[in-house]
């Protein structure tokens, strides 16, 4: 079964408050098995627009996994931290194997 990921852009205005959604968000990472394969680390802009600062690659067991994870109410919850104090693109998608 092939692996589902998300990707994600993020633009964080207040870090502090941020904070708030990482922690909030680990209790629905833990439950769906999340991997961290990228987060927030140096990165280099090589071509298209500037798309944030913070960018993130989880991978999960499937695609529905990911959409399950991303749906959950732990997850939502933690959300509403984030929606205020950064400004971010997110995407799932279904990796090749």
């Amino acid at each position: 079964m092939a692996k589902g990921y998300w990707i994600a852009h993020v633009d964080v205005r207040d870090p502090e408050t941020y904070k708030l959604y990482v922690e909030g968000a680990k209790p629905a990472f833990e439950r769906y098995g999340a991997k961290f394969l990228a987060r927030g680390g140096p990165f280099e802009m090589l071509e298209g627009d500037d798309i944030g600062k913070r960018h993130v690659v989880i991978e999960f067991d499937s695609l529905e996994v990911a959409k399950a994870c991303y749906n959950s109410a732990e997850y939502q919850a933690a959300r509403e931290h984030r929606l205020p104090v950064a400004a971010a693109t997110m995407l799932i998608v279904e990796g090749i194997e």
